[in-house]
């Protein structure tokens, strides 16, 4: 179901197939494709009437290039990175359920706070924990629940926003997990993709309204989840926060900033984002541990 500022706003939808909305602008006309649309070009996506003009206007040597680099003009809107997290984070986390040799792998990739400040813990400095801990998981049913999100989120998600915007949304809000737990929880050891996963599931709500769409499905869920995760003992509802807080706020730049002008602007929003969180984690709970409000 849609509201009816959703279907009025026909920015909303894609030119060629009106009955499809999106969230993706073509890099050179300016106006919204949908996946089946989509060219992915060297920065951004292009439309198919573009894409045409762009060919006409092709050298012999540039169609010999394209064709030996095989270089297609076929958009096939798939969400490639959303699978290709599923492969990795699924490989990575199987082989640290290994006996032996995978316990060794979790504990080098799980995210623990102390390892952030060598000067209060007598422990090397390993700050990669703030994204690594997205690859390792505490078993497979939990693997399973959280790749089961990632991969219905992701279909939606992901080419609404386009790939590189996406990737960015995932690891700034597993980022954001990581930098909640610190703040909240420092002396806890955590492991999951759950705080990414939240920040998709939060930036699904704001790109959704942003569109006009009638989101309150997404924000039920969001909600029972978030609820489940603080009243259930065992979960990290503290990287659930971070990142569904980080999330929404980068996908609310997105909405903001989604002209082809503005990208530079966008650059800097985000890179502002990663550096105030960066920030957050450097000096927050240093002061709260020496303050001893966690003992």
């Amino acid at each position: 179901m849609s509201t009816p500022e959703f279907t009025a706003n026909r920015e909303n939808f894609c030119y060629r197939h009106p009955d499809r909305q999106s969230f993706v602008l073509c890099q050179r006309c300016l106006r919204t494709i949908c996946p089946e649309c989509q060219t992915q070009g060297p920065v951004g996506v292009i439309c198919p009437e573009c894409l045409k003009e762009q060919r006409k206007a092709e050298s012999p040597a540039q169609r010999r290039a394209r064709r030996q680099w095989g270089m297609s003009s076929a958009a096939d809107g798939k969400p490639i990175v959303t699978y290709a997290i599923m492969a990795v984070t699924s490989l990575v986390s199987l082989v640290a359920m290994i006996p032996g040799v995978g316990t060794q792998i979790s504990n080098t990739l799980a995210f623990f706070a102390p390892y952030l400040y060598p000067n209060l813990f007598n422990a090397p400095f390993e700050p990669w924990r703030l994204l690594t801990v997205l690859l390792v998981h505490g078993g497979f049913v939990h693997l399973a629940l959280n790749m089961l999100a990632l991969w219905m989120i992701g279909r939606s998600l992901e080419p609404m926003l386009g790939r590189w915007r996406y990737l960015t949304l995932y690891l700034i809000s597993g980022l954001g997990g990581s930098v909640m737990v610190a703040c909240l929880d420092p002396l806890q050891a955590t492991v999951g993709a759950s705080g990414a996963i939240f920040g998709l599931m939060a930036a699904l709500l704001i790109v959704g309204r942003h569109l006009g769409a009638n989101v309150t499905g997404i924000l039920v869920i969001l909600v029972i989840n978030f609820a489940y995760g603080f009243f259930a003992g065992g979960i990290s509802w503290q990287a659930h926060l971070g990142g569904a807080i980080v999330g929404a706020l980068v996908a609310y730049i997105f909405t903001r900033t989604k002209r082809a002008k503005q990208r530079g602007l966008q650059i800097g929003l985000l890179s502002a984002v990663v550096v105030g969180l960066l920030a957050i984690v450097a000096f927050v709970p240093p002061a709260l541990l020496t303050a001893g409000v966690f003992g």
